[in-house]
C-alpha cells in the first residue's frame, strides 16, 4: 500500500470519526447522551454538539407541549348511571434522564399516562351524580382528574398541564331509558310549576277583583259625598234667592214650568181656568 492509498485512508477515517463525533441539537428538541446505555448528560442548548465516537450516542426528545389521548372508558357515576367517557392530556418531557428510565419513550408514556388517566376519572367521576358532567361544575371535575394524574406521573419525568373531557355520552343499550326518564321527570316539573302558576294567578286576580271594588266603594260613596255637598250647596242658594225675592222667585219658577210643558203645539191641558198653574197668565180674568 502506497503512501497516497494511507493517506486517504487515514482521511475517510478522520471524517468517519469527525461525523460519529458530532451531532446537532433542534431548537424545539432536546438531546439526551448515552455511553453503554446509561445517560450521561443532557444538551438542551441548539446548535452543534460533540460525543465520544462509537462510545456514545444520542437520543432526541421534544421540548413542545405533547399530546396523549385516552380511549374511550365506560365509567360509573355516583348515582350508579354508566357514561362513556372520551379525554385527552396535554404535558411536556421536563426531566429526560427520568423520562427515558421509567417510560423509555413516547409509546411507553402514552401508556402510562392512559391507565393512570383512567384511573383518576374512575375515581373522580365516581364520587359525583351524571349531571354533573352536564353542567359548569364539569370544569372542577377536570381538574381534580388533572392533579391526580399529575402526582402519579411526576416520577416519569413529565409535568401534566390539563386534561380535558371531550365527550361524555350514555351506552346505547340504555340511553334511550335514561332519556324517557328524564323526559318524564322535566313533564312532572312542568306541570307542577303550571300548577303553581295557575295558583299564583288566581290568588293576584282575586286580589285585584277585591282592590277593585274596594275602589269602587270608596269613589262611589266619595261621589256621593260630594253630590251631597252638592245639593246641599244648591239648597243653600235656592233658599238664599227665595228669602229676598218670593214673589219674584215664584213668578221666575211658573216660567220655567210653562216653557218645559207647553213646547209642543198639540199640549192639552185639562184645568180649572182658576187653577194656582195659570196664575200669572191670568186666565179668566
Amino acid at each position: 500500500m502506497n503512501k497516497l492509498h494511507l493517506t486517504l485512508l487515514a482521511s475517510i477515517t478522520t471524517l468517519i470519526v469527525l461525523a460519529s463525533s458530532l451531532f446537532t441539537v433542534d431548537q424545539r428538541q432536546m438531546g439526551v447522551v448515552f455511553q453503554f446505555g446509561e445517560a450521561v448528560r443532557v444538551v438542551e442548548s441548539p446548535g452543534l454538539n460533540i460525543k465520544v465516537p462509537f462510545i456514545q450516542n444520542v437520543q432526541f426528545l421534544d421540548k413542545l407541549i405533547l399530546n396523549v389521548s385516552a380511549s374511550e372508558k365506560e365509567l360509573t357515576a355516583s348515582d350508579e348511571k354508566r357514561i362513556i367517557v372520551d379525554a385527552f392530556a396535554k404535558y411536556k418531557i421536563v426531566d429526560p434522564i427520568k423520562f427515558i428510565k421509567t417510560v423509555h419513550n413516547y409509546a411507553g408514556v402514552n401508556l402510562r399516562l392512559n391507565k393512570t388517566l383512567e384511573s383518576a376519572m374512575r375515581a373522580v367521576i365516581g364520587k359525583h351524580p351524571l349531571n354533573t358532567l352536564l353542567t359548569d361544575k364539569r370544569a372542577d371535575l377536570m381538574y381534580q382528574i388533572r392533579d391526580l394524574v399529575h402526582d402519579e406521573t411526576i416520577s416519569f419525568g413529565i409535568e401534566l398541564l390539563d386534561v380535558r373531557i371531550l365527550k361524555a355520552d350514555l351506552p346505547k343499550e340504555n340511553s334511550e331509558a335514561i332519556y324517557s326518564r328524564m323526559q318524564t321527570e322535566r313533564y312532572k316539573e312542568a306541570k307542577q310549576i303550571r300548577a303553581e302558576g295557575a295558583e299564583e294567578a288566581a290568588r293576584i286576580k282575586a286580589r285585584a277583583d277585591k282592590e277593585n271594588k274596594i275602589i269602587l266603594a270608596e269613589a262611589y260613596m266619595d261621589a256621593q259625598k260630594i253630590k251631597g255637598l252638592g245639593d246641599n250647596e244648591s239648597a243653600k242658594i235656592y233658599n238664599a234667592a227665595y228669602s229676598k225675592d218670593p214673589e219674584f222667585y215664584k213668578f221666575y219658577r211658573s216660567l220655567v214650568a210653562y216653557k218645559t210643558s207647553l213646547a209642543k203645539d198639540n199640549t192639552q191641558f185639562v184645568l180649572s181656568p182658576n187653577s194656582e198653574f195659570f196664575k200669572y197668565l191670568q186666565i179668566g180674568k
